[in-house]
């Protein structure tokens, strides 16, 4: 090939301008045209296999939950996540014992102790030994705590009707059907060991 011709297709013709990319043009180029559904909501990187492993999914989604968690009750209201869980499970449970909530929540008795001695200092509970067992104590959510799982709940519900907006109420209420039945596998997991 002679270095005229080499110039010429390097260059383009003489009578042809020469063409120009946009750095966004020679981006795409690279990559293939992947639909914005199997993308990455903030950065736009292509999820490749991650696309349909549910645990992946589950993560992405709570970014936005733990978000809306945050600007709806952690904020205003004091409470982080695992607060308002006790709190809500106690006040549904009344008299449960932190063994229980420990099995619940997946965490060690030390760690439900640690959340519950916070608890009791703030007010939100209050503990009670058993009369048939001197070992256990029962536990209960103040009448000031009880007020306030319920006000955090029924922001909770209003914010994430707001976030799922483009979810119709039976898409809304076959998602949490569906993350409750995926929560019980770990019952007959638990259940199997």
């Amino acid at each position: 090939m002679c270095g005229s011709h080499l110039a010429q297709t390097l260059h383009g013709c003489p009578e042809t301008p020469i063409r120009t990319f946009t750095n966004d043009e020679l981006m795409s180029a690279r990559r293939p045209s992947i639909p914005v559904a199997q993308r990455t909501p903030q950065a736009q990187l292509t999820e490749a296999g991650l696309s349909g492993i549910v645990g992946y999914q589950l993560a992405q989604a709570t970014i936005v939950t733990n978000k809306v968690f945050e600007d709806t009750v952690g904020a205003c209201m004091g409470l982080r996540p695992v607060e308002f869980t006790i709190l809500a499970l106690v006040r549904a449970n009344g008299g449960v014992v932190a063994r229980q909530l420990a099995r619940a929540l997946a965490v060690t008795p030390p760690n439900i102790a640690v959340w519950l001695d916070r608890l009791e200092s703030r007010g939100l509970i209050e503990r009670e030994r058993s009369t048939a067992d001197g070992r256990l104590q029962h536990i209960r959510v103040t009448a000031r705590a009880g007020a306030l799982v319920s006000r955090a709940a029924d922001a909770l519900l209003k914010a994430e009707q707001r976030m799922l907006a483009s979810l119709s109420a039976a898409e809304r209420a076959m998602l949490v059907e569906l993350l409750h039945k995926a929560a019980q596998a770990r019952q007959r997991r638990d259940g199997e060991a």
